[in-house]
């Protein structure tokens, strides 16, 4: 399964909705959305600043992340910013791989 990190942004009717529902239920709902997609909600925060929620979950394909940003994005109460996060042995791997690409000038 491939991990993802979500900055969620609520907007002022989200933030309505979160305030009457209280933050646990909007993460019983996270975890509810991802688990019927066949993922794991592995992380759930609420933070200050111009974000305010960090997600992170495991899902089984990038179709499905992208079905879960469709939808709650979709709803109006809350926009998604959807990171692909990378192991390091992931990144051990791309480093071994031949790439043949020649820089711009050259």
């Amino acid at each position: 399964m491939a991990k993802y990190l979500v900055e969620g942004r609520y907007s002022v009717e989200g933030a309505k909705g979160l305030a009457r529902q209280g933050g646990t239920a909007r993460r019983a709902a996270a975890t509810k959305l991802i688990e019927g997609l066949g993922g794991k909600l592995e992380a759930f925060y609420y933070a200050f600043g111009d974000v305010d929620i960090y997600a992170i979950f495991d899902a089984p394909d990038a179709a499905s992340a992208a079905a879960a940003a469709l939808a709650v994005n979709q709803s109006g109460g809350l926009s998604l910013k959807t990171v692909v996060l990378i192991t390091p042995e992931q990144m051990d791997e791309a480093g071994r791989k031949t790439i043949n690409y020649r820089p711009p000038g050259h």
